[in-house]
């Protein structure tokens, strides 16, 4: 998807430093984003869990972004607790009309409508996930994740997406990157997965 139609792009790094994992992958793969965003002229804002940042400022920069791009590790079969201690304090402060009115429902159908509040309807996201998992642990009965996809895994952070009316672009992973990387073709799968949804 090339376009001349130039974007606002909003890069969450929510990678969690430790002595094992110092977060250069998940590094690497957002200045190659970059990148590749500079050279569609698109106009790019970066937050990183391990800075200090402002609740309001974080709320104008997702309404200011046309798409939210989400570069994470995935630890423990989800993202790292700074990201979702992120979530916690600027998405719900964004309940209150920046990116979302409460959770949709009415005083008149209180069972009704649950998760249709979210103001960013005209707002794309993209998860990038590195793992420790080899690719063959997903999408297969007989392993690890019973047949389960990346996508299922991740599916509570697709859910708080959703619930501010952003829609999904395609997951990208790489795998297996602590016991046998191939950060190589991570790369290149990277570069093409990104000139091609952009």
């Amino acid at each position: 998807m090339t376009t001349t139609d130039s974007k606002n792009v909003l890069i969450i790094n929510a990678h969690q430093y430790y002595p094992f994992s110092e977060g250069k992958l998940n590094a690497a793969l957002i200045d190659k984003a970059i990148t590749i965003f500079e050279q569609k002229g698109y106009d790019t804002r970066i937050v990183t869990m391990s800075d200090e940042y402002d609740i309001d400022e974080q709320l104008a920069l997702h309404q200011w972004a046309d798409i939210v791009f989400l570069q994470t590790p995935v630890n423990w079969m989800g993202v790292p607790w700074s990201f979702k201690k992120y979530m916690d304090e600027v998405y719900t402060a964004g309940m209150g009309g920046a990116l979302c009115h409460g959770d949709g429902r009415s005083e008149d159908a209180p069972k009704k409508n649950y998760g249709t509040g979210g103001t960013l309807t005209d707002t794309k996201y993209m998860i990038s996930l590195t793992f420790n998992a080899p690719a063959e642990s997903f999408d297969d009965k007989t392993e690890f994740f019973d047949g389960k996809s990346v996508d299922d895994l991740m599916f509570p952070t697709h859910m708080n997406f959703k619930f501010f009316g952003m829609k999904p672009m395609p997951t990208f992973a790489s795998f297996d990157v602590m016991k046998n990387a191939d950060v190589e073709n991570d790369f290149k799968r990277f570069e093409a997965h990104i000139n091609e949804h952009f």
